[in-house]
């Protein structure tokens, strides 16, 4: 695997200076909220360093800001140069085990167990998506599930339900389609915000564990039911299920159809909900328009709960290993950590990875009913591309930007993941 091996053949650091003109120490941090499209995170993440810089006047914290894919690029060059930023974001799983591989990553759990504040925080699961062999790498921020979200005004102006089948849901989109509305919108051209359909049918088809037991080795990527989980993609696009040139669309590409009422549907994850619950710049007027649907049952599938969820740990925070100030950036991890808690929830509308008593707090209702859901989910599975390898990650991106663009057939779908796979286990 070219990533675990140009990180394993790292030994020394160029990370930040230790102090700045002033005499200050400079912790680096780079993050992926820009401004513009994700200003609830941005806005917590600045008035958090202005607080910690106003209680350690020694301190003084620089950011780089990415949007999501171009972040994941540049970690990688950084990574392969070993420069990584003193502090980072990273996802669990299988993304963040080349970067522990490399021994790039410093053990995070002293920041833990030293705070009371933060020992029993986390929801259950959750921390654990970061640990590496008993060790915890990275420490999270968020948690996300994914539904479908529908504009409201759409529906009712063609009579159409919210489906709860499979077969319902072609039948919304056929309803949408002949009517000359695109039923639902999909940036597939990076691979990871279509995957989220591929996911759903192979859970719903095949059922909730299926995805997670082929990264274990205990089922096989060309079972009959990822097979057809595949093929019912590319029975929605032939559909005209999805917005036209899906494959030559970026996520923001495809939330700006959704958010300017020209889709009816958008299946994405809990971190979309500021849009639709408490973002001052979306108007009221559009979030009244806004419900979510659980993703559609399949029949004669495996997965027989709708409250089995596509999801997991969203982004969490490293600290870099060969830091020269790793002991003030572990600080400010715990100290983000804790701040961020109660802020996303007030600030953001989004769901954070630590728990908090919601009971005296003013919420959006879509915000209650989704925490509801998240306290019945019969299974929440992580994203098959956060539980891959980077390698296979990488892959397959770029063959669901093809399966959605009639590029790749089903069958050679799954054979080039099955072929990746096996490379790896050599």
């Amino acid at each position: 695997m070219l990533l675990s091996l140009a990180l394993a053949g790292c030994s020394s650091s160029s990370s930040s200076e230790e102090s700045s003109a002033d005499g200050k120490k400079v912790i680096k941090f780079m993050h992926l909220w820009p401004e513009g499209s994700s200003n609830a995170q941005f806005s917590i993440v600045k008035d958090v360093i202005a607080e910690y810089e106003k209680e350690h006047k020694d301190i003084k914290i620089e950011t780089e800001i990415l949007n999501p894919d171009q972040y994941r690029e540049k970690l990688k060059v950084l990574a392969s140069s070993n420069e990584l930023p003193d502090i980072g974001m990273t996802w669990s799983d299988g993304f963040i085990k080349p970067y522990v591989e490399g021994d790039m990553l410093a053990p995070l759990d002293d920041i833990v167990e030293n705070d009371a504040d933060l020992k029993d925080a986390f929801i259950p699961g959750v921390k654990e998506s970061y640990a590496v062999d008993g060790k915890t790498y990275g420490l999270p921020l968020e948690l996300n599930i994914s539904y479908v979200f529908y504009n409201k005004e759409i529906f009712e102006k063609y009579n159409l339900e919210v489906p709860k089948t499979f077969e319902e849901y072609k039948n919304v989109v056929k309803t949408l389609a002949d009517n000359g509305v695109v039923p639902a919108t999909v940036g597939a051209k990076d691979g990871w915000p279509a995957s989220f359909w591929f996911m759903y049918l192979a859970d719903r088809i095949g059922g909730s564990t299926i995805l997670t037991d082929v990264i274990k080795g205990k089922a096989k990527m060309d079972d009959p039911a990822i097979v057809k989980a595949a093929e019912e993609v590319q029975n929605l696009v032939d559909m005209g299920g999805f917005v036209k040139g899906s494959s030559a669309l970026s996520n923001d590409d495809a939330k700006g159809y959704f958010m300017n009422e020209q889709a009816a549907m958008f299946l994405t994850a809990t971190w979309e909900l500021p849009n639709y619950t408490t973002s001052p710049d979306v108007a009221q007027e559009f979030k009244d328009k806004i419900g979510y649907f659980k993703f559609p049952t399949y029949e004669g599938g495996k997965g027989e709960s709708i409250d089995s969820y596509v999801g997991g740990p969203g982004v969490g925070l490293f600290v870099a290993k060969d830091s020269k100030v790793q002991e003030e950036a572990k600080d400010f991890v715990g100290y983000l950590v804790k701040r961020w808690g109660e802020k996303s929830v007030i600030d953001a509308g989004v769901i954070p990875a630590t728990k908090v008593d919601t009971a005296s707090l003013d919420l959006a209702p879509m915000y209650i009913e989704i925490l509801k859901d998240l306290s019945e989910a019969s299974n929440v599975t992580t994203y098959f591309d956060t539980q891959s390898s980077p390698a296979v990650s990488e892959l397959h991106h770029d063959l669901v930007t093809a399966l959605f663009g009639k590029q790749v057939t089903p069958e050679d779908f799954v054979k080039q993941h099955k072929d990746e796979l096996a490379e790896e286990k050599k």
